[in-house]
């Protein structure tokens, strides 16, 4: 009985000693003030979302082939509510897409495009996260952004008749996430998953009729990036 009492005791101990240690709050002032800034890194893997209008071309076919790209930035945060926050994250955006137009025959300097897009991505985004856990806060983010494509080419007269495919300089987008907030040491980490979709039609059509951008009613941005927020 003693034994098992002694074990008991050691148990309950430790119990203890866990709970005490989970109580245990890492920088518990962090969401006290009105602003705080960061930084962020992160990588996307942005596509496209192709809708198709009647045409001259029958069966119209476009294949996206999307690759890693990455993301980097600034975080701008103001508190408006103990679980509402508005922030601002201006940073670079950047990824490349091949574009394959199976409804066009020939060699690939004809039916293949290479997209490269570098965006300026300036998003205004509400995060509403719950009460802190310990030292973790789960959280929804979304809202909407401007974006400015560098690699866009849309003020330049060669088309695809010039093997150039056009696309616009200002775009708006909006995304959506979910993410965590873990407080650490000496700063918060928060990882997030974000998606990005495009609002506005991102093609600029060829100068005189085409079989690459004619069939195209909608071309935008649909992307899912992985953000990696330092705080």
């Amino acid at each position: 009985m003693l034994k098992r009492l002694l074990l008991f005791g050691i148990f309950a101990a430790s119990i203890s000693a866990q709970a005490q240690r989970e109580k245990i709050l890492k920088l518990p002032s962090f969401d006290k003030p009105l602003f705080h800034y960061g930084f962020y890194l992160g990588a996307n893997n942005n596509s496209y979302k192709i809708g198709y209008k009647p045409s001259s071309i029958s069966n119209p076919e476009i294949e996206v082939e999307s690759s890693i790209g990455f993301n980097v930035g600034l975080i701008a945060d103001l508190r408006l509510h103990n679980n509402i926050n508005l922030r601002f994250e201006p940073g670079l955006m950047s990824n490349t897409k091949t574009l394959r137009f199976n409804h066009i025959p020939g060699p690939e300097n004809i039916n293949t495009r290479e997209v490269g897009a570098t965006y300026l991505h300036l998003p205004l985004l509400l995060k509403f996260s719950t009460n802190r856990l310990n030292n973790m806060r789960p959280y929804v983010i979304g809202g909407v952004s401007y974006d400015h494509n560098f690699s866009s080419n849309e003020r330049n007269n060669d088309d695809n008749y010039a093997g150039e495919f056009r696309t616009t300089t200002n775009n708006f987008m909006y995304e959506v996430g979910i993410g965590v907030d873990f407080y650490l040491s000496y700063f918060k980490f928060s990882p997030s998953i974000r998606g990005v979709f495009a609002i506005n039609n991102e093609v600029k059509y060829d100068n005189k009729a085409s079989q690459w951008t004619d069939p195209i009613n909608y071309l935008g941005t649909r992307g899912v990036f992985l953000h990696l927020a330092f705080e």
